[in-house]
């Protein structure tokens, strides 16, 4: 991730949608674009004629498509920044919808804002290659075309119709014209985009990423990010008086490795360099080293808060999948409070699925930040906001009406489901 300050540059996801992917069937859309309701305006940012918030949370039930709608926007980010690696023959991966034929295209799109500029971009794959492109942007409020794309026929806008040369001869079936045009010319507005997907966006799985090493790093880097992260689990009660980390490149010697591991891996691993990383927590009478002694709860503190920090300060976005995995309610809480309380500039984003209802709390989101997945009678995602069900009070109990079944998204048992 950058740790270059940004500030003054806005960067930002208005609206994604997506279609075809796992288990969203038919095209589901999410925004971030505030609607009608007029609760908390002040932490809304006005971007051209928009309303932008700065969190947005999912609920639904296990199995109801929360974290495959978050996989879709990791899909498209990852394949923006990967495809380029593709080599002849190597298929897409396509994950479609069970009830769609292998005909059906997986279709994905995005608004966002990098710089200050709007854009639109999106693409759709059938049979695992590439069948559409497009990206288009907005000076001045008005739609410009870069490049349009079917199949492999790109149809350059206007002003870059003699710009792609060398991107044409390196796109392939299996590659977007996004990934080959920004490694392949000085276009600003491609090269924008390409980095939004790359750098903008920080998506964060607490079952599959591990940001550890790279607190570390930033604290190391940055002491200003140490202090702001001691004085956050002061403030939590945790009796950290002070940390001391260490991280540097080392080589593995052969005989700190099991004699019964082969000689060809241990040739392997002695002759490439890793990283060696120390963290000690100091409380008022003793220390602790954090990997062999800390709590999981003081791990996972260490590991997300300063990339979070981080993210904040350069005004990136951060998608989450069940941000409370092993992290306290009330922390997730605090979490949540950092976004939504942050300065202006620069503008970051949180859009985060739970299941921790302590947070459905009518001061902590408007009722258009709060997101449902629900599966129909096809077993197909669908993605819906409140502010789209009709008789829901700005004062209401918000908790209370979720777990009673109102907003609908909560799984329902059989009658005759019982215990045995």
């Amino acid at each position: 991730m950058c740790i270059l300050s940004r500030r003054g540059e806005m960067h930002m996801i208005l609206q994604f949608s997506c279609s075809n992917h796992k288990s969203i069937k038919n095209k589901v859309t999410f925004s971030t674009i505030a609607g009608s309701d007029n609760t908390f305006e002040e932490k809304l940012k006005t971007f051209s004629n928009f309303r932008v918030m700065r969190s947005a949370v999912i609920y639904g039930a296990n199995g109801s498509g929360k974290s495959n709608f978050i996989s879709a926007l990791e899909f498209m980010c990852n394949l923006v920044g990967e495809s380029m690696k593709h080599q002849p023959g190597q298929r897409i991966f396509q994950a479609p919808h069970k009830l769609n034929s292998n005909s059906v295209p997986s279709e994905y799109e995005i608004q966002f804002v990098k710089n200050n500029t709007r854009y639109v971009y999106g693409f759709s794959i059938v049979k695992n290659i590439v069948q559409n492109e497009y990206l288009y942007y907005f000076p001045k409020g008005r739609q410009v075309k870069i490049f349009e794309r079917e199949a492999m026929e790109i149809k350059p806008g206007g002003k870059y119709k003699n710009s792609f040369g060398v991107s044409l001869s390196v796109l392939k079936e299996n590659r977007l014209f996004l990934s080959c045009a920004a490694n392949y010319t000085n276009i600003k507005e491609i090269e924008d985009a390409f980095l939004f997907f790359t750098e903008d966006i920080v998506i964060y799985n607490p079952n599959a990423n591990n940001w550890t090493e790279y607190s570390i790093q930033l604290m190391q880097k940055d002491n200003k990010i140490k202090n702001n992260f001691v004085e956050i689990l002061q403030a939590l009660g945790t009796g950290v008086k002070d940390i001391r980390v260490k991280l540097e490149k080392t080589k593995i010697a052969a005989k700190d490795l099991p004699s019964e591991l082969p000689e060809t891996l241990k040739m392997l691993m002695t002759s490439q360099e890793a990283n060696m990383i120390e963290a000690k927590l100091i409380y008022d009478e003793f220390e602790t080293d954090l990997i062999t002694e800390e709590s999981m709860g003081i791990k996972k503190l260490f590991e997300v808060i300063c990339p979070i920090i981080d993210i904040i300060d350069n005004g990136k976005v951060l998608v989450c999948d069940e941000i409370e995995t092993s992290l306290h309610e009330s922390i997730v809480y605090q979490i949540v409070k950092l976004f939504s309380q942050a300065k202006k500039e620069p503008f970051a984003q949180l859009i985060f699925s739970t299941h921790d209802t302590s947070l459905l709390d009518s001061s902590l989101f408007r009722r258009d930040q709060i997101w449902f997945t629900q599966l129909d009678k096809q077993r197909a995602t669908d993605l819906y906001s409140l502010i789209e069900i009709k008789n829901v009070r700005k004062t209401e109990n918000l908790e209370k009406g979720y777990i009673s079944g109102k907003y609908g998204a909560i799984p329902v048992l059989n009658r005759n489901f019982s215990f045995r």
